[in-house]
C-alpha cells in the first residue's frame, strides 16, 4: 500500500470506531463526504487491502510488446543506425511500426541508444518576426561538410530558404562554394517562382568585396565600391542584397543546415550514395519530403515574387561580365581565349572601343558594346591561328606564315633528336664568333 493509502485506512477506522465523521474525514483525506462513505463500505468488506487501486499490478493495454521493442532496437542499431530519434520514429512508420516518439525514445535510451544529435542549450536572443509574404527574403548559404562520410568527396551544399514559409526553395550539391553556383541557385529560384525582393547572405566575398580594402580613386568618385559578379546580378534583377553581421542573424538556414546534416547525411547513408550526382539525384526527393512536412503557412497568402521582365534575358545577367579594351586587330582577350571581333553595320572597326566580355555558365564568351552583341564565341578552346597572330602582334614581327612553320618544324626535330633548340640572343658571342668556336659549342651541346 502507497502512504495516501496507508493514510485514508488509518482515518476510516477512525470513522469505523466513531471517533471522527465522515465530513471531518472528508476534509483531512480531501475527498468529499460521499466518496467517504463508499471508500468506508470497500473498507468494512475487505478491509485495508480493499482500498488498493484495482489495476495495481495488472499490464496496461498500450504496453509495448517485448518482441516490438527488441524490432525497434535492431532497427535502430542496423539499417537506421546514426538517425536521430525523431527522425528514426518517422523511418518506423515506413517499417509498419506506429510509435510515438516519446515510446521510441524511451525504448532506445533504455538500451543505451543515445541520440545522435547533440543540441546545446539555447541563448536569450530577441526574436526577429518571419517576413509575413513569401519571396519577400531568401536567406542564401553554403555548407561545406562530409555528406557522403568518407564515401566520396567533400562537398558543398548551396541552398535557399524562404524566410516567411521555410521552404527550402533550392538547393544543390557543388564542389565547392563559387559565384557560379550561387548564379544556378538564382536561376532556378528565377525560373520557378519568380524573381525575390532581396537576398539575405553573409559577407563572404563572393556577395560583398573585403571591407577594410581603402576606396580607389573610381571608386570615390562614384561614391561606392565595386560590386561582385553576383552583387551586380543582384543589382540588374534589383533584389535587394542584405549582409548578416553575424551567423545568428541567419539562424534560419544555418539551423536548416544543422538539420540536413543530420537527416540528409542519414538519407544518403541509406541510399548508398557516393558521388556528387547521385546525392544531387537523392538531393530531389529528400527536398519534397521535407517542405511536405515542415513549411508553414504565411501571414499574408498573397506572393511577392516578382515576374521576370519579358524583355530580360537571364542568361545575359547570370555570367560574368569584364570589361576590355579592343586591339588594333580587333580582338579581345579573356585570359587564353580571343575572339575576333567581325565588322558591324554601325562601325567597321572596334579597335581601342570599349566593351563587354559575358563569360556564360556554358564557357561561352559574347563581345557587347553599347548593349549590343557584337561577337561569339561558343567553343572552349583558343583558336591557334588567334594565337598565333596576337603573339605576331604583340611582338611587332613581320614573319610569313612558312618561316613560322618551319622554326615550328625545327623545333619539334631539335627536341626529338634530345636537344634544347638555339634561344641565343643576336649579340651572343658565339653568333659573331668564327667556325672553330661554332664547332666547339656543337660538341659541348651533344655531350
Amino acid at each position: 500500500m502507497s502512504v495516501r493509502e496507508n493514510k485514508r485506512a488509518w482515518v476510516l477506522g477512525k470513522v469505523e470506531r466513531g471517533e471522527v465523521t465522515a465530513a471531518g474525514a472528508g476534509k483531512v483525506m480531501g475527498i468529499s463526504e460521499r466518496q467517504v462513505r463508499r471508500l468506508l463500505s470497500r473498507y468494512r468488506e475487505g478491509g485495508p487491502a480493499a482500498l488498493v487501486h484495482g489495476n495495481r499490478g495488472r499490464k496496461p493495454k498500450h504496453t509495448v510488446s517485448a518482441d516490438l521493442k527488441a524490432a525497434v532496437v535492431y532497427l535502430a542499431q542496423g539499417k537506421y543506425s546514426g538517425f536521430n530519434h525523431t527522425h528514426f520514429t518517422e523511418k518506423l512508420e515506413g517499417e509498419g511500426i506506429g510509435l510515438c516518439r516519446s515510446s521510441v525514445r524511451r525504448i532506445l535510451l533504455a538500451e543505451g541508444l543515445k541520440s545522435p544529435r547533440k543540441r546545446r542549450a539555447p541563448k536569450h536572443r530577441s526574436r526577429r518576426e518571419r517576413r509575413p509574404q513569401r519571396g519577400m527574403m531568401l536567406q542564401i548559404d553554403g555548407s561545406h561538410h562530409d555528406w557522403l562520410e568518407g564515401r566520396g568527396p567533400y562537398l558543398t551544399l548551396v541552398g535557399a530558404i524562404d524566410d516567411a514559409t521555410g521552404e527550402v526553395a533550392y538547393a544543390k550539391f557543388r564542389d565547392q562554394e563559387d559565384a557560379q553556383g550561387y548564379f544556378l541557385l538564382l536561376e532556378g529560384v528565377a525560373i520557378k517562382y519568380g524573381l525575390p525582393l532581396s537576398f539575405y547572405s553573409d559577407r563572404h566575398g563572393i556577395f560583398v568585396i573585403n571591407q577594410k580594402k581603402p576606396l580607389s580613386i573610381e571608386e570615390e568618385l562614384r561614391g561606392e565600391k565595386d560590386l561582385t559578379q553576383f552583387g551586380r546580378a543582384l543589382k540588374e534583377l534589383e533584389i535587394e542584397a542584405i549582409h548578416a553581421l553575424s551567423p545568428q542573424a541567419k539562424g534560419r538556414i544555418e539551423r536548416l543546415w544543422g538539420t540536413f546534416q543530420d537527416r540528409l547525411v542519414s538519407e544518403l547513408r541509406l541510399v548508398g550514395a557516393k558521388t556528387m550526382a547521385e546525392a544531387n539525384e537523392e538531393l530531389g526527393g529528400f527536398l519534397r519530403s521535407y517542405n511536405e512536412r515542415f513549411v508553414i503557412e504565411p501571414k499574408d497568402k498573397q506572393s511577392a515574387y516578382r515576374v521576370l521582365p519579358a524583355k530580360m534575358k537571364l542568361a545575359e545577367v547570370l555570367c560574368f561580365k569584364h570589361e576590355r579594351t579592343v586591339t588594333n586587330d580587333n580582338t579581345v582577350q579573356l585570359e587564353r581565349r580571343v575572339i575576333q571581333i567581325p565588322p558591324g553595320e554601325e562601325r567597321q572597326s572596334y579597335a581601342r572601343a570599349k566593351v563587354a566580355v559575358h563569360e556564360g555558365m556554358d564557357g561561352s564568351l559574347g563581345v557587347y558594346y553599347q548593349g549590343r552583341r557584337i561577337a561569339y564565341e561558343n567553343s572552349l578552346e583558343e583558336s591557334p591561328v588567334l594565337r598565333r597572330d596576337r603573339r605576331r602582334v604583340r611582338a611587332g614581327a613581320k614573319e610569313t606564315p612558312a618561316k613560322v612553320e618551319t622554326k615550328k618544324e625545327a623545333t619539334t626535330s631539335a627536341k626529338a633528336a634530345g636537344r634544347s633548340p638555339s634561344r641565343l640572343a643576336a649579340a651572343h658571342p658565339w653568333r659573331k664568333a668564327g667556325p672553330a668556336a661554332l664547332a666547339l659549342r656543337q660538341q659541348q651541346t651533344s655531350r
